[in-house]
């Protein structure tokens, strides 16, 4: 937010305003250990830390990781031999994996254990024969890491609108699977769709949706439909955070994604009393207290925290770069 007099933001200040908190928000266990993983390497390591794409999709992270020396590559290729490179909390396929031995790269694996549950998922489905459905959004680093695993038995679906399109070898040997961020509700959608075309459906015994998304997801729940405006902190390629805009919106709120606190446009808040303030599970806590105080210095602020759960789960480093 701009510090200088402006005559905007003068129009939306003074006004005593709810900061409805969403809890929980900001990390998960999965980000907390990838971003742990290269903070240990950047300590530890002789020379450069290569990073396969964003470590986590939160730009801010990225920058603070570039700014202690990770090296952040789009592909491999971009990595010298022999070098050190971390797989992010995304995933990779299997191809990938191939070609950091061919290269000789030191790989250091930040996957999230999460999604390393739904590639052996996706393994042992193909493994058994039958066709793999991937809910999921085309393009995404943890879709194509999946995929990758049984890429000819493989068929992604990103709407209910395609499960009409799907095209099995045996509609008796039909598994399904889900991308870990996806939107709870839309994701129950195309599974009804799926079963009803498919009726000997199988999948996972747990839900793949992971349990941080589906948490921020319904604590996002509990307070949209009361406030005015809801903010999510969240960077633009964070599956998750644009979920929870989405959600937001289905409810009649409307809802805007920002990075941080220099995100907020006078605009949004006119005519607005009551505040839904949440953060994708990339995004860090302190860019939420950024939001906070600036919308503290507008006026009075009353914060009410509305929790639904508490997370107490945690992810073991891997052996690489665990304290001895």
């Amino acid at each position: 937010m701009r510090t200088e007099p402006d005559p905007d933001w003068a129009a939306v200040a003074g006004v005593p305003r709810t900061l409805l908190l969403a809890a929980p928000r900001s990390f998960c266990a999965g980000v907390e250990r990838a971003i742990e993983v290269v903070e240990h390497l950047l300590v530890e390591r002789r020379g450069p830390v290569y990073v396969r794409k964003q470590i986590v999709h939160n730009t801010h992270v990225v920058a603070e990781l570039e700014s202690r020396g990770a090296v952040f590559v789009d592909e491999l290729d971009a990595v010298p031999a022999g070098a050190t490179v971390v797989f992010s909390a995304h995933g990779v396929s299997p191809a990938v994996r191939a070609e950091a031995v061919r290269r000789d790269l030191t790989v250091v694996d930040a996957t999230c254990p999460l999604v390393t549950k739904v590639h052996a998922e996706a393994k042992r489905y193909a493994a058994r024969g039958d066709t793999v459905i991937l809910i999921g959004h085309a393009g995404h680093e943890e879709v194509e890491g999946t995929l990758g695993e049984a890429p000819a038995q493989t068929v992604l679906v990103e709407s209910i609108d395609d499960v009409a399109r799907v095209e099995v070898a045996d509609p008796a040997r039909v598994s399904y699977l889900t991308q870990t961020t996806l939107s709870v509700d839309e994701t129950a959608g195309i599974l009804a769709a799926l079963r009803a075309r498919f009726p000997a459906l199988r999948g996972p015994d747990a839900a793949d949706i992971c349990y941080a998304t589906t948490n921020r997801q319904e604590a996002l729940a509990a307070i949209a439909s009361e406030a005015d405006l809801v903010l999510v902190v969240g960077s633009t390629n964070s599956s998750n955070s644009v979920r929870l805009v989405e959600l937001a919106r289905g409810q009649g709120t409307p809802a805007y994604l920002v990075d941080d606190a220099d995100g907020l446009r006078p605009a949004w808040l006119s005519g607005v009393r009551v505040i839904g303030l949440t953060a994708g599970a990339s995004a860090p806590p302190r860019l939420v207290n950024g939001v906070i105080s600036a919308l503290e210095r507008l006026g009075p602020l009353e914060m009410v925290e509305r929790r639904i759960t508490r997370e107490t789960i945690r992810f073991t480093l891997p052996t690489a770069v665990r304290t001895r």
